[in-house]
C-alpha cells in the first residue's frame, strides 16, 4: 500500500508538471499570436482581439459576451461561476500604442523570439499581462475546481487614448457585468529584482490623477516681417516659460510615504535616510534638486507635474497666426481634485491672456489595502520568493482603474514578472520585450495568487 500510495504521489507531480509545462507553451504561442493582431491605437481596431479570444473562449467551451463601442472597438468578457463571495474580475485593454518602426530592430508586430526575450508592441503593455490572466481563467475552468466567487476575464478596448471606448463605454452601456463584483486585477505594478537579488513587488493602489489640458491663445495676426508687441505665439509661449520657472512644489501623500518608507530598506546611506522620511527630506531644496535629476520618476511622486508635448502656430513661416495653442499632459497627485488644480494653474499664467482648456480630467480614487486579494498577492509571493517584500504603489501613469474605483471596486494593478535591474523593457518605446524565462514563471504565480483568493 505504501508503495501504491508513493507511485500515485509521485504521478501527481508528474502529471502536474507536465500540465504546467503545457500552460507555460501556449501562453508563450497566445502571446505571439496577440501580439501580431494588430490592435494600435489609434484607431484601434480592438475587434481583432476579440476574435481571437472568442476563437479561444469557443475550443474551451466557455460562455462569453462581445460588443462594439463603436466600429472595431471590441470588448470581450467571460464569467465563471462560483459562491457568494464578491467577484474577482481580471481586467486588461488589448490596444497598444503606435511605434515608429524605423527605431526598431525587428517588426513591431512579429511577436518573434530572440536572444531569450518575447518582441512585439504589447509584450508588456500589456498583452503579456493579459495573457497571464488568460492562463489563470482558463486553468480554473479546466480543473473545475471549486470556487468561493465568480471571476470575470474582460478585455477591453481604447486604455491607451482614456478608455472611453472600453471600460467607461461598458459601465455606462453594460453594468451588468460587473454585477457583484467587489475586487479586480490589472496592470500597473510587477516586480524588480535589484542588483543584489532584492525582490520588491510593486502593488499599485492609487494613480497620479492625469489632467490633459490645451493652452489657447488669440491675438492680432500679421505679416511676419513686422513683429508685434504680443501674438498668440509669443502668449503660448510666455505661459509655457511662465511654467517652466514655477515648479509645482513638492508635497507627500500617505501611499508614498509608505513606498518611500519601504524603499529605503534596501539603500546605502545616499539614499536611505532621506527615503525612510520623505516628508521630511523635500524641505531640502538640494534634495528636491537632486532627486529631480536622478530618479525622475520618483521625482514625479512627490509633485504635480505637466509635461509639455503639443504645439501648434501658423501653418507658413511668414504669417503670424491669429491663434497658437500648446497641450499639456499633467499628472496630478490623488490627494487634489483636478478643477482646484486647473484653477491654481490658470491664475498662474493669468498675465499672459492665455485660457486654458480641458481636454481629459479624471477623478482621484485611492484602493484599501485591507482585503483578501491584498492579503493573497502578499503571502504568495512571499513563499515563491522568500525575502521577497510586497509595497503598496501609486502610479505616475494612469491605467483604466480609475474607471472601477470610481465604481466602486477595490482595484490593484499586479503582475507577478520579475524584472532585472537595468533590464529593457521598451514600454511606450522601441523594442518592447518581455524575458521568456521570466514570463514563463510569471503564468504559474499568477495562477498561484487568484487560486488563493477564488479557492477556499
Amino acid at each position: 500500500m505504501r508503495h501504491k500510495l508513493l507511485f500515485t504521489a509521485i504521478l501527481s507531480l508528474v502529471v502536474h508538471s507536465v500540465s504546467a509545462q503545457t500552460l507555460e507553451d501556449e501562453s508563450v504561442a497566445w502571446l505571439q499570436d496577440l501580439i501580431r493582431i494588430d490592435t494600435i491605437n489609434p484607431p484601434g481596431n480592438e475587434s481583432r482581439a476579440v476574435d481571437y479570444y472568442a476563437r479561444i473562449f469557443e475550443a474551451e467551451g466557455i460562455e462569453f459576451e462581445t460588443a462594439e463601442s463603436a466600429p472595431g472597438r471590441g470588448n470581450i468578457w467571460a464569467r465563471l461561476e462560483g459562491g457568494d463571495e464578491p467577484a474577482l474580475i481580471l481586467l486588461q485593454h488589448t490596444d497598444v500604442v503606435p511605434t515608429e518602426e524605423e527605431f526598431w530592430t525587428i517588426d513591431p508586430l512579429s511577436g518573434d523570439i530572440r536572444d531569450g526575450y518575447i518582441l512585439g508592441r504589447g509584450a508588456r503593455d500589456m498583452k503579456g499581462l493579459g495573457i497571464l490572466q488568460l492562463a489563470t481563467f482558463l486553468s480554473l475552468h479546466r480543473s473545475g475546481v471549486e470556487l468561493n466567487r465568480d471571476i470575470i476575464f474582460l478585455a477591453t478596448a481604447d486604455e491607451e487614448a482614456g478608455g472611453y471606448f472600453g471600460v467607461g463605454w461598458l459601465i455606462d452601456n453594460r453594468p451588468d457585468i460587473f454585477d457583484g463584483a467587489g475586487i479586480l486585477l490589472n496592470e500597473g505594478g510587477g516586480g524588480s529584482r535589484n542588483a543584489d537579488g532584492d525582490i520588491v513587488f510593486g502593488v499599485e493602489v492609487t494613480q497620479k490623477v492625469p489632467v490633459w489640458l490645451r493652452l489657447n491663445a488669440i491675438d492680432t495676426p500679421g505679416h511676419g516681417s513686422s513683429p508685434r508687441t504680443t501674438s498668440s505665439v509669443t502668449r503660448i509661449v510666455q505661459a509655457l516659460n511662465t511654467l517652466l520657472e514655477n515648479p509645482f512644489p513638492p508635497r507627500i501623500i500617505g501611499p508614498v510615504a509608505e513606498y518611500f518608507s519601504e524603499l529605503s530598506v534596501d539603500m546605502g546611506e545616499e539614499w536611505g535616510p532621506a527615503y525612510a522620511d520623505i516628508a521630511a527630506a523635500i524641505r531640502d531644496p538640494a534634495f528636491v534638486q537632486k532627486l529631480h535629476e536622478a530618479r525622475p520618476g520618483h521625482n514625479s511622486l512627490v509633485r504635480d507635474t505637466c509635461s509639455m508635448t503639443r504645439l501648434s502656430g501658423s501653418t507658413k513661416i511668414n504669417v503670424i497666426p491669429p491663434k497658437a495653442w500648446a497641450e499639456l499632459d499633467c499628472r496630478v497627485l490623488p490627494d487634489k481634485p483636478s478643477e482646484v488644480f486647473i484653477a491654481e494653474l490658470q491664475e498662474l499664467i493669468a498675465g499672459t491672456g492665455v485660457e486654458i482648456e480641458t481636454i481629459m480630467a479624471f477623478t482621484p480614487a485611492i484602493s484599501e489595502t485591507s482585503t483578501r486579494l491584498f492579503a493573497a498577492i502578499a503571502s504568495v509571493t512571499r513563499e515563491l520568493y522568500p525575502g521577497s517584500r510586497v509595497l503598496p504603489s501609486v502610479s505616475t501613469g494612469f491605467t483604466d482603474s480609475h474607471f472601477t474605483r470610481d465604481f466602486g471596486i477595490v482595484s490593484y494593478g499586479f503582475n507577478p514578472l520579475i524584472t532585472n535591474s537595468g533590464e529593457h523593457t521598451g514600454v511606450h518605446g522601441n523594442d518592447e520585450q518581455v524575458g521568456e524565462a521570466a514570463f514563463r514563471r510569471a503564468v504559474g504565480d499568477f495562477y498561484a495568487v487568484v487560486r488563493n483568493v477564488v479557492n477556499d
